[in-house]
């Protein structure tokens, strides 16, 4: 039997090292951010959540909903972000979006150095795979939202990201929220 060899479309991806290594801690704001996209089958179409997340405080610091998960999508997301210091990493998965060509590009204009996690390996992005669980199961799954408006649903991601940042209090933040530890954190 003759094993099939498979052509490889599109563009080559560049697939950065995995410098994060599982090392979720960080020691001041914007050293080490991570980030996703999420599905939210809820409203009339599918709708795509795409986040990033400071590991200092779990703050959800850019975000973008959307009907496409294409290269423009994760691009308006990382446009969100703040100037950043020096050596700041930004990991990620080895999705195509993240690979692509301009995402790259950005990247280093913005200088940030990039991470991804190892292939099928979800575990080394666990950080933003456990909060977009938590919004699911929080919002949508908890209130048993099946199917409702495309508004409805940016509405509610919309209120629980603000929930989540300025509200939720989290215990290995000294049980504050991710915003008031963050302002303590600058005193």
């Amino acid at each position: 039997m003759k094993v099939k060899k498979r052509k490889r479309t599109g563009q080559l991806a560049y697939i950065a090292p995995n410098l994060l290594a599982r090392n979720f801690r960080s020691e001041k704001p914007f050293e080490k951010l991570v980030t996703d996209i999420t599905y939210l089958p809820f409203g009339q179409s599918m709708l795509y959540l795409s986040s990033i997340i400071d590991l200092f405080n779990s703050e959800v610091i850019a975000e973008t909903i959307g009907q496409t998960q294409d290269t423009q999508f994760v691009l308006d997301t990382l446009k969100q972000l703040p100037d950043l210091p020096e050596g700041c990493i930004l990991h990620s998965d080895q999705g195509s979006v993240y690979t692509s060509y301009a995402y790259q590009h950005a990247v280093k204009e913005k200088g940030i150095t990039m991470s991804m996690s190892r292939k099928g390996t979800p575990a080394d992005n666990s950080r933003i795979e456990t909060f977009h669980s938590s919004l699911k199961s929080e919002t949508f799954y908890l209130d048993e939202i099946h199917r409702t408006t495309n508004a409805y649903v940016i509405q509610i991601v919309e209120d629980y990201i603000d929930y989540y940042n300025n509200i939720r209090i989290q215990t290995k933040l000294n049980s504050q929220s991710p915003v008031k530890y963050r302002q303590l954190a600058a005193l």
